[in-house]
Formats: structure tokens, sequence, C-alpha cells
């Protein structure tokens, strides 16, 4: 009988553990041992694909390399708010220990999937006008994070020197990039200060670039383009439109000079998404996001193109081309 009772009583403990491990799938809570982080990007293309890069270095330079040290749960939407949607609840049931959200829309996304789970901002260029934080600067709540705002004032002058004889000043933005249109915005005042006439051109998606873009070059002298997903994605429809007019692109992202611009300061991507990383670590530390203010980049660096300037017939000054060989990028 005492064997009857200790077989039952072992059954009993057994269940009984079976049932918790159930219960702990289940609730999503992550198992004993490395911390999660789940990654959500919105598309590929190269601007947020070194953002990404940068955000595995910042976390590995911060005690917590990849596979040994964290668990990465990457996943790429393809530019479907529906996968963002779903993928943003797979880190909540998953029981991430932080998320992150590269670009607006990522973030946008897993801030409506959870109230309570860290979610740190991978180039997110105003999280207050977002609806993402309650102040930049004290953002007390479960959200922080890097902001990719473009030095525009130093965009705007670099345009001026290389334009000197620039009369209209054409912008290219995506109306439902809530990112883009903030840049916009901000980018038209600082050019009604610098009595710089702006004309602006909108799209819903790439598939408008070609014609919208066509339509543009006819009309403007110079092209500038915010920090645009969208536009990067069709940067070099843009770019050889513009090209074929003679009129040349100044974009806001390093990686969009790469695909045709001319030449802009622009915030290293891939040092914002080290930045990203390191946030991402001090959270795993203990700290609380809410207490953790947004962080900006003061400056950009220089990148030019000499393949794009020789194309329009521009000649880049010589203290630009040292100021990009000593500090910056020069494609070739």
């Amino acid at each position: 009988m005492k064997r009857l009772y200790g077989l039952i009583a072992i059954i009993l403990v057994f269940l009984g553990f079976a049932f918790v491990q159930e219960q702990t799938s289940s609730t999503g809570r992550p198992s004993a041992g490395k911390p999660t982080v789940g990654i959500l990007q919105l598309m590929s293309h190269p601007a947020l694909d070194a953002i990404h890069h940068g955000i595995i270095k910042g976390l590995a330079d911060d005690g917590f390399k990849a596979d040994r040290d964290v668990k990465i749960d990457f996943q790429n939407a393809q530019n479907d708010q529906s996968n963002l949607q779903t993928m943003s609840n797979r880190f909540v049931t998953e029981g991430a220990n932080v998320a992150v959200g590269i670009a607006t829309p990522s973030a946008q996304a897993l801030a409506n999937a959870s109230s309570k789970m860290p979610i740190v901002l991978g180039a997110v260029t105003d999280p207050k006008g977002a609806g993402l934080v309650k102040n930049n600067q004290h953002p007390g709540a479960n959200i922080t994070g890097v902001s990719d705002q473009a030095p525009l004032a130093q965009q705007l002058g670099l345009i001026k020197r290389l334009m000197p004889h620039m009369k209209t000043l054409g912008i290219m933005y995506t109306s439902s990039d809530d990112s883009a249109v903030t840049q916009y915005k901000e980018f038209k005042a600082l050019c009604d200060r610098e009595h710089v006439a702006l004309k602006a051109y909108s799209i819903s998606n790439t598939n408008d670039v070609q014609q919208v873009s066509q339509q543009m070059v006819q009309n403007v002298d110079a092209v500038y383009v915010p920090t645009d997903n969208t536009v990067a994605s069709a940067m070099q429809t843009l770019a050889n439109n513009a090209t074929a007019a003679k009129v040349p692109v100044f974009p806001a992202v390093d990686t969009m000079v790469k695909d045709g611009g001319l030449a802009t300061y622009s915030i290293n991507q891939y040092k914002l998404g080290i930045e990203t990383g390191k946030m991402v670590a001090r959270i795993l530390k203990g700290e609380k996001p809410g207490d953790m203010p947004i962080n900006y980049f003061k400056h950009g660096d220089l990148t030019l193109n000499m393949t794009a300037a020789k194309k329009l017939g521009i000649t880049f000054p010589a203290a630009l081309i040292k100021e990009a060989q000593a500090k910056g990028e020069i494609f070739k």
C-alpha cells in the first residue's frame, strides 16, 4: 500500500510540474536562461538593415552577444501592416524581455500590442509626434529609444552651397509616414526662414515614385528627400529620373546617396543601431525605459557620390572632399 501511495505521489508531482510548464508556455513567460530580444523591422533596404546590424553590435559591446548571452528573434514585416501586427503580438506571446521597432510603423505596432513590454525605438524621427511617448526627455512609460532626426540645417546649408543659383527646391515624401511628414514640416519651416522656395510632392507608395518624380524634376532645380522608408526603397528610380533631367537629389540618409543621391549630411545608420542596441542592454541590466530620455544625434557625417556628381556635371569643392575623407564617406 505504501508503494502505491508513493507511486501516486510521484504521478501527482509529475502532473503538477507538467501543468506549470504548460501554463508558463501558454502565458508567454520567458523560460529561465537567456533573455529574448525581439527585433521588428519594417522592410528590407540598406538603411534599416544597417540599423539592425548595429543593434546586434551594440548589444554585444555591452555584454549581450547573440546566441551566447541573448536570444534574438528577428522579424521582417516586408512593408505589410498585417505582418507588423502579427509579429508584434508574437513578441508579447513569447514574453520577449525587450522589443525593438526599426522605423516608425514597427514601433507603433509594438506599442499597440503592449503597454507593459519594454520597447526601444530604432530610428523614429519624433517619438512624441508619433504618439509613442508623452515627452521625448521623460518618456515615463514602457518606451524609449533613438531618434533618426536628420540634421536639417546642415543638409539645407549643403544644398545651398552646391546649388547657389537654385530657384526652386523640390521635396518628395510619403503622406502616410508620420516621421516623413514631421520632417517635411520642419524642413519647410527651415526653408521659409532661409527664403528657399520649396515645392512639395507627396506619394502613397513606391508605385507613385516613377510618375511623380518625372513630373517633379521638370519643375525644380534640386530635390530633397527626408528620412522616408518608402522613397528609400525606390531611390534608384527617383535618382535615374532626376539624373536624366540633370537635377541633383539630396537625400537625408547616407545609404540613399549610395543609391544615386548626390550628397548629404546624415546620421550614420549603423552607429544609430549601435546606440539602440546599447539602450536595449541597459534595460536588460535593469533600467526602466520610462526613465531613459530619447537619444538624439547632434551632427551628421558628410557623404558624397562622385559618380552622381560626374553625371550631373557638378564639381565638389576640395574642402568638402577633404571633410568627407576625414569624417564621412565618399562613394566612387
